[in-house]
């Protein structure tokens, strides 16, 4: 039997999990992924904020297991997260998110939300775990050159007059349909494991492999490939714009499930070792919740950031706009397959500002990327020192 004082401090832990789960889908996993498209006129700001909210749901649900478990038991090493530490990690992250929404700047989640768990689980006497910080700063620090990088290139090619856009935004589609049927989803795993709807369904035709991979798997994926391909092809035949316009949003709807699978995580992830300490509450019901929180943030504060970053960051055009997406789903489900923490406010914002220079720069706002690569490293910093300072006050009162 839980004591009342566990009890109500397990309530108040989850209560904290749900403010983190609001300002994230507020501020990154909420106006980031359609940021782009409503910069392009594909979709309004209201209509995005309330799409975003129900694929981040669906994706916490589905994918939201990998980096909830990472946030939870890999960032400190020697202790396990109390309730009090949760709350208070979670409470410091939270605002610093709060501010960042308000204040119009897209503060990055993943820094401040790692900055406090660190900072708390330090307090508690924890040792650092120096080797999932370094996975965690490899893919950050690689996330603009990737992101960037990759956007650039897509922004090119979809520029050049040597490549027409009927042949360009299909290909591109195909590229994004052969990712999508590969990546693991946990309904479709057995034994606690992922698996992808390649898989699945290759796994029904009984052919055997060629080399390492099932030829089952080839086939359905090169089956998607050719019935993206086919329809954007076909569209674009008659109507150029309205085959860039269906890409746009289908790349905004898969970075809006991939932003739910990942930022889940960093809302709900502090309250994973409290569910190993004897509560009979499964993951799945938490990552309900967490998607919940997600949703009711996008719906209620996504469009403010949704603005900023669509008409502050850069004038996006729909060739910009897919070139900014296509490397943001690609990082973000790498993330969400290694469980690491990622800021989808720096996955958007370095593809936002490598599809911008493509066009020779035009629209970006240096100005506005330094103080906003200022804010990041500020939360990191910021969070872990009042993430340590506020659990060691608290924990001397209590």
């Amino acid at each position: 039997m839980v004591a009342a004082a566990t009890l109500a401090t397990l309530v108040v832990a989850g209560l904290a999990s749900l403010f983190m789960a609001w300002a994230i889908g507020a501020g990154s996993s909420g106006s980031t992924p359609f940021a782009p498209a409503v910069g392009a006129n594909a979709i309004s700001v209201m209509r995005a904020g309330l799409v975003v909210g129900v694929l981040g749901l669906l994706g916490a649900v589905l994918q939201g297991a990998n980096v909830t478990e990472a946030v939870g038991t890999a960032l400190i090493d020697g202790v396990t997260i109390t309730a009090t530490a949760a709350i208070v990690g979670l409470l410091t992250a939270a605002a610093l998110v709060a501010i960042g929404v308000f204040a119009g700047y897209p503060i990055a989640t993943a820094f401040t939300v790692t900055g406090a768990v660190v900072g708390v689980g330090l307090a508690l006497g924890g040792t650092p775990a120096w080797g999932k910080y370094r996975e965690i700063v490899a893919l950050w620090v690689a996330v603009p050159f990737v992101g960037g990088g990759v956007a650039y290139a897509t922004a090119r090619l979809l520029r050049d007059d040597r490549v027409p856009e009927p042949v360009a935004v299909p290909a591109l589609g195909g590229l994004v349909a052969a990712i999508v049927v590969n990546i693991g989803f946990s309904v479709l795993g057995t034994g606690g494991e992922s698996a992808s709807i390649a898989e699945a369904l290759g796994g029904r035709l009984g052919l055997g492999s060629v080399g390492p991979v099932p030829t089952g798997v080839v086939l359905v994926t090169l089956a998607a490939v050719a019935l993206v391909t086919g329809a954007l092809r076909y569209e674009m035949g008659y109507d150029e714009a309205g085959g860039q316009r269906h890409l746009l949003l289908a790349l905004g709807a898969l970075v809006a499930f991939s932003a739910g699978g990942s930022q889940v995580g960093l809302a709900i992830g502090p309250l994973v070792p409290l569910l190993d300490s004897g509560l009979s509450i499964p993951l799945t019901a938490v990552l309900v919740g967490g998607g919940l929180g997600l949703l009711a943030g996008s719906w209620t504060g996504a469009p403010r950031m949704i603005k900023a970053l669509a008409q502050d960051y850069s004038s996006l055009g729909p060739r910009r706009s897919i070139a900014a997406l296509i490397p943001s789903f690609i990082i973000a489900q790498t993330a969400v397959a290694l469980g690491v923490p990622v800021s989808f406010n720096e996955i958007i914002v370095s593809a936002i500002i490598g599809s911008g220079y493509a066009a020779g720069g035009a629209g970006v706002s240096t100005r506005k990327m330094v103080y906003t690569v200022l804010a990041w490293v500020g939360s990191l910093v910021l969070a872990l020192g009042l993430g340590y300072g506020l659990f060691t006050a608290v924990d001397a009162v209590i």
